[in-house]
């Protein structure tokens, strides 16, 4: 019996030795499709061409932005929020807050900044792959039953005109958070490189 439960020790031990090299893997897995993106934006920006794909549920979600008042005030930091995280270029220059909580993560974009919803890579890349990808991937997992409809990854964009000034996402984890944060930023600073190259 002694030996039946040392061999059902060492199992569990392997069997969370295999789960935490999976999640490494996983993860991994995550930043390379990132890096991925990233080389094929570029080389789309290069010269390569591309059939823009303009998504219906993305122009839907702005329409219903646009309708609500346009003098909507940037959020700022409250007792509710956590932590706040500064998004800026290689440089130092200012792209972003993200004001974090337990609830949603808000990407406030700095005002000083024309971050038009038109100039790439915005659509192509954070939205199309990175927010929609992992909203579809939420709707399998409802489907299944693996997860409730109440914790589908969302996200909206609050914009006035074609002027983004904040970023809503609801319903991330801790892997999630690691990649919105270095892909809003990536975007963010392309972006920005785009409209000082236009000045």
């Amino acid at each position: 019996m002694s030996q039946e439960t040392e061999k059902i020790k060492k199992l569990v031990v392997f069997k969370k030795k295999i789960e935490k090299k999976i999640e490494e893997l996983e993860s991994q897995l995550n930043e390379q499709r990132l890096l991925l993106e990233a080389v094929n934006i570029i080389l789309l920006e290069q010269g390569f061409k591309h059939v823009e794909i303009t998504k219906t549920s993305i122009t839907a979600e702005v329409a219903q932005m646009k309708e609500k008042p346009a003098a909507q005030p940037p959020l700022q930091p409250s007792a509710k929020q956590e932590n706040i995280i500064p998004l800026k270029t290689v440089t130092g220059e200012p792209l972003a807050n993200i004001y974090m909580n337990q609830d949603s993560l808000h990407v406030v974009l700095a005002e000083d900044k024309n971050f038009n919803i038109n100039t790439p890579p915005f659509r192509h890349f954070l939205i199309e792959r990175v927010l929609e990808k992992m909203q579809e991937k939420d709707g399998e997992l409802t489907r299944t039953g693996e997860l409730t409809p109440d914790k589908i990854f969302s996200y909206n964009i609050i914009q006035e005109g074609d002027t983004i000034h904040e970023i809503v996402i609801k319903n991330f984890d801790a892997n999630r958070l690691k990649e919105l944060k270095s892909s809003i930023r990536w975007t963010l600073e392309k972006m920005y490189e785009k409209t000082e190259g236009q000045t």
